[in-house]
């Protein structure tokens, strides 16, 4: 399953590589990509899992930029 999100308040293209490395590390996860110029975000995942990946993405989101939300 691969789903687009919007991204709020991500602060610089350096977070953004980050988090797409951190992503693409989570088990399940097939493909990632964060984009700071269009604040949005990409992620390919397996579909029976998709729901328990986002939550794991959240987290990584998080810790690498605190301030930026996914909005779903």
């Amino acid at each position: 399953m691969k789903k687009k999100f919007k991204l709020q308040d991500l602060d610089c293209a350096n977070c953004a590589a980050k988090m797409e490395n951190a992503i693409k590390k989570i088990e399940g996860v097939n493909d990632a990509s964060v984009s700071f110029m269009t604040q949005k975000m990409t992620v390919d995942a397996e579909d029976g899992r998709f729901d328990d990946i986002m939550k794991e993405v959240v987290k990584v989101c998080a810790r690498v930029e605190p301030d930026c939300q996914i909005l779903i």
